[in-house]
């Protein structure tokens, strides 16, 4: 399959949340196929109109955003640079992983510090990056709507996105946008997901993706970390 953006992601390694994450989000991205939602008991709008906005990514977390490739460079020479690059990082463990409001959506959070993920997916970003093309200007337009601080406006010109290095917060989208029904979508999910959210949470591998003209992301290869 051809894609038009790659990125690198964290995914679960198949487990009770990843399962979960394909449901609730109705896409996995390994097999390429849409998964029938959950029906949970609760919720203030249907699952499939919470997770309209992150289906198309499937359960991860980002580490390095997705891109369009530079000139010069194709998918066969990023993936065997991805492969030799997770040799060289080691495995992470972190505290653990906690359902959280982030701004007006939901999503799981690090539980303590976050600082040996910050650095790893740092340099991720950095030894990838001969591989990103320049973003274009309608892209940088968009990324400029959220009022970016002096600081991300600067990581967005040597980055092409602007939570990166320094503005890096790890994160699991569960949902777009829900404005006032935040809190009931917590309250409901909750008690479902609490259970199945890994304590310690491990970093032991990770997932490079592209994104198909449909804008959908599909797994290309989970690559273990053996730095």
């Amino acid at each position: 399959m051809q894609f038009q953006r790659y990125g690198v992601y964290y995914t679960p390694r198949p487990d009770a949340l990843a399962s979960f994450g394909m449901s609730w989000l109705g896409w996995d991205p390994v097999s390429g196929e849409t998964v029938a939602h959950p029906e949970l008991e609760g919720l203030p709008r249907p699952v499939s109109e919470i997770t309209a906005t992150p289906r198309k990514y499937g359960l991860h977390g980002t580490i390095k955003p997705p891109f369009f490739l530079a000139k010069g460079t194709d998918a066969t020479g990023l993936l065997s640079h991805f492969e030799q690059l997770c040799t060289t990082l080691a495995p992470i463990t972190l505290d653990g992983l906690v359902l959280a409001r982030l701004g007006g959506f939901i999503a799981l959070k690090i539980e303590g510090d976050q600082t040996p993920l910050a650095e790893l997916a740092s340099k991720v970003v950095r030894e990838l990056d001969h591989f990103r093309a320049a973003p274009s200007e309608a892209e940088l337009a968009r990324r400029r709507k959220a009022n970016l601080s002096p600081a991300q406006e600067a990581l967005l010109a040597q980055w092409g996105y602007p939570y990166v290095m320094e503005e890096f917060r790890f994160h699991i989208t569960l949902s777009g946008r829900l404005g006032r029904d935040v809190e009931a979508t917590i309250e409901a999910l909750g008690p479902h997901i609490a259970p199945i959210l890994p304590r310690p949470f491990e970093v032991d591998s990770l997932t490079l993706v592209g994104e198909d003209d449909d804008g959908m992301f599909h797994e290309i290869q989970r690559q273990a970390l053996t730095g």
